[in-house]
């Protein structure tokens, strides 16, 4: 036995959860995803990474503009799906269209729901300081975020953790758990739990205004506002660059031993100065340049005390 699923996403993250489905046998009725959007230096049309995944396995794909007419409505309705799937779709679903598959709607969210509602759950949860985060499947309903949970899974957030490398992380983590969902659907097995009323916060989308790293901070507060915003928009400060200021994103860095004013540099290896402790750069990315090593940026550009990173 398998599922008729209409299966919704659109970015990286969702893919691992489109293949798992097909290859556990479940019947793909139609990919909805957000349509193909100019990218790269060249400004090329570039489909999305589900559409791309869909296409090749030959899954019929849709990208409307809206779901909120009565002709999105019908055609919706028109796959005669028993559920569908949703995972970082973009785009907000009208009721109607939650109701239409017969067992209803499913969401893979990347928070230990009510923790983390909203767009930015795994940069939040980073940013943040939590010591651990997860994958929940949920049933939607017109709330955001806020429908009763299925399943979850938990893994641990490390200070050595980006944003890409948690994504990289609970993306195949939630594929196997949208998989267990579906199939506990099928036998009619799935148990749903209401979200709790307590502990419920929203990770707003992130905004390029609040990337500038502040070095006045805790020293654990500044790599983790750096690795949270890692690699995406990226967390950034102005280094002097052969004489001038330059903007300067930090992509990645570890704790280490030293003291100073806030964005000293205090040595030639790229240690910095926070209000408490001190942090080394591991990885870091000028404009318009590629991400690089700190050795690598260093036998290009060597830096030294007294600079101060603003």
């Amino acid at each position: 036995m398998s599922l008729r699923l209409i299966f919704m996403g659109t970015p990286e993250f969702a893919v691992p959860t489109l293949l798992a489905l097909v290859a556990h046998g479940h019947e793909i009725a139609a990919v909805y995803t957000r349509a193909a959007k100019p990218a790269g230096r060249g400004m090329k049309l570039q489909s999305s990474p589900v559409e791309q995944e869909a296409r090749r396995l030959g899954i019929p794909v849709m990208t409307p503009t809206t779901l909120k007419t009565p002709e999105a409505l019908a055609e919706f309705r028109a796959r005669d799906a028993d559920a569908a799937v949703v995972v970082a779709y973009g785009m907000i679903l009208p009721q109607a269209i939650l109701d239409a598959p017969k067992l209803g709607s499913f969401n893979l969210h990347a928070s230990l729901l009510p923790r983390w509602r909203g767009a930015a759950p795994i940069n939040r949860a980073i940013m943040a300081g939590d010591q651990e985060t997860g994958v929940m499947v949920m049933k939607m309903d017109a709330g955001l975020d806020t429908g009763e949970v299925a399943m979850a899974e938990r893994i641990a957030i490390t200070d050595t953790m980006t944003s890409a490398d948690l994504h990289d992380a609970l993306a195949p983590l939630g594929g196997d758990l949208m998989v267990r969902a579906m199939g506990a659907l099928e036998r009619g097995k799935l148990q749903l739990t209401p979200q709790s009323k307590e502990g419920v916060t929203y990770a707003a989308k992130i905004e390029k205004t609040e990337a500038r790293i502040d070095w006045n901070k805790s020293v654990r507060d500044v790599l983790r506002h750096i690795h949270g915003l890692s690699p995406f928009p990226g967390a950034w400060c102005e280094m002097a660059i052969e004489g001038a200021p330059a903007r300067v994103k930090i992509l990645r860095c570890e704790f280490a031993d030293g003291s100073g004013a806030p964005g000293e540099l205090l040595d030639e290896r790229l240690t910095v100065a926070c209000h408490q402790g001190a942090l080394r750069i591991l990885e870091l990315q000028r404009a318009g340049k590629q991400p690089m090593k700190a050795e690598e940026f260093l036998r290009g550009t060597p830096v030294r005390p007294p600079m101060r990173l603003s």
